[in-house]
């Protein structure tokens, strides 16, 4: 890496070295059965320049190929964009515990026993039920270092475990599903088990649904599939600059419901969103985005933040090229009323727990309608079955200004969103 940056700077006024290095095991399960076992590993290195005022960027899986790489970076700094940020000097960054080094003793006949324990229970309770698994541990290296002396570098292990069950009668088809991620080694199934049992003993009956507004029960599984693209595009700094977030000029002013309390965080000790630094070698941080409904900060990259003339909140991710702003892990604040005492409280209503393709509207202007994959009927505060051919619709903006309920429980969500079930009490369902 420095004989990299060495070379670069002979070239350029400015320079950046980002390497990232990945071992990665995937057991996957299809059919009830082992189909694969995987060892993947991969390397790459990135160059980021400053040529006369404008940016380069190259990238190579090879350490060896040095004159290339920048060869490459110089070429590109000709017709990029113009670099309004410097490269940040020698920081110093939080102590953030994100590596367990069990992870990489857990082994493969660990790993594909409990994929079969897994699997085994579910169809132990509902035969008929096909079942998807994946078992997966991985480490991750990342190493930062810039012309102005900057440098950084941490080590990462991610373990997770998901499993995906379809039933299929006729016409009639119902998923079921769940997941779970940490920087630990995740050694019992008893969680995700439960979770699947539960969904499939809720769908045992079905029920009969009417198209009005209603009160309607997102669970963490139901917030994630429908209300939260929107609203983390909108926090986005790069959004908020191009003028398309819907919140961009309400800094300071209150949007939300004041129940409602959400913070961008990566300093969660063993949480897979968790970094000491982001992939600019700029400090992560806790950064609050609503607290009483109150708009607090916008999520910034080096570029965009010297463009909206603030500081980077360490929320700078490369996604295979250039950084961006992306966020950490997405937390919303619970409440403390328990789910139970929520659905006791609806005379009539809905419960989500997937909604499909609601995404599909004016997904920055928080529009979202959708076909409720999972969902069941609430009467008189019981979940009386599963709902079939149902529509949810609305707008989170709306929504999020008249919260009836934030739950006490919470769920990680593939380790980036942590979030309670929210009831609504006026939202449009259509059956058809």
């Amino acid at each position: 890496m420095e004989k990299i940056l060495a070379l670069a700077k002979k070239f350029a006024e400015e320079a950046e070295v980002f390497l990232t290095s990945s071992e990665m095991t995937p057991v996957q399960f299809e059919s009830n059965r082992l189909k694969n076992i995987q060892n993947k590993q991969s390397k790459t290195i990135a160059l980021r320049i400053i040529k006369n005022g404008k940016t380069g960027y190259a990238t190579s899986t090879s350490l060896e190929n040095r004159a290339e790489l920048v060869d490459s970076a110089v070429a590109t700094a000709e017709f990029g964009s113009e670099a309004e940020f410097q490269f940040p000097s020698l920081q110093k960054y939080p102590r953030i515990e994100i590596f367990d080094a069990a992870v990489e003793k857990v082994t493969i006949e660990q790993m594909k026993q409990l994929g079969v324990e897994l699997i085994s229970r579910i169809i132990k309770y509902s035969p008929e039920v096909t079942c998807e698994a994946s078992v997966t541990k991985a480490t991750y290296d990342c190493s930062i270092i810039n012309s102005r002396g900057g440098q950084a570098n941490y080590r990462q292990s991610v373990f997770g475990l998901s499993i995906e069950g379809s039933l299929i009668r006729g016409t009639d088809m119902l998923f079921v599903g769940d997941y779970d991620a940490s920087c630990h080694p995740i050694l019992s199934s008893d969680t995700i088990a439960k979770t699947v049992i539960r969904q499939l003993e809720r769908a045992k009956n079905q029920a009969s649904i009417v198209t009005k507004p209603m009160p309607v029960i997102f669970t963490p599984d139901g917030i994630a599939s429908s209300l939260i693209i929107p609203l983390m595009s909108a926090f986005n700094g790069k959004t908020v600059l191009e003028g398309a977030s819907p919140i961009g000029d309400k800094l300071g002013k209150q949007v939300f419901d004041k129940k409602l309390n959400i913070r961008d965080d990566a300093t969660i000790p063993y949480c897979p969103a968790s970094q000491p630094c982001d992939d600019e070698a700029v400090p992560c941080q806790l950064t609050p985005l609503i607290t009483s409904g109150t708009i607090n900060n916008f999520l910034y990259d080096l570029q965009t933040a010297a463009k909206a003339k603030t500081k980077s909140t360490g929320n700078g991710h490369r996604q295979g090229g250039l950084p961006t702003p992306s966020l950490h892990a997405f937390v919303i604040t619970p409440g403390t009323i328990s789910f139970d005492d929520m659905v006791k409280n609806v005379d009539e209503g809905l419960v989500v727990e997937q909604l499909l393709g609601a995404g599909q509207g004016n997904m920055l202007g928080g529009d979202f309608s959708g076909n409720v994959l999972l969902g069941f009927k609430i009467e008189k505060g019981e979940i009386v079955g599963r709902v079939k051919d149902t529509m949810v619709s609305g707008n989170i903006y709306q929504l999020l200004k008249d919260i009836s309920v934030i739950g006490s429980d919470v769920k990680w969500i593939n380790g980036m969103l942590n979030t309670p079930s929210i009831l609504f009490t006026n939202v449009s369902v259509a059956s058809h």
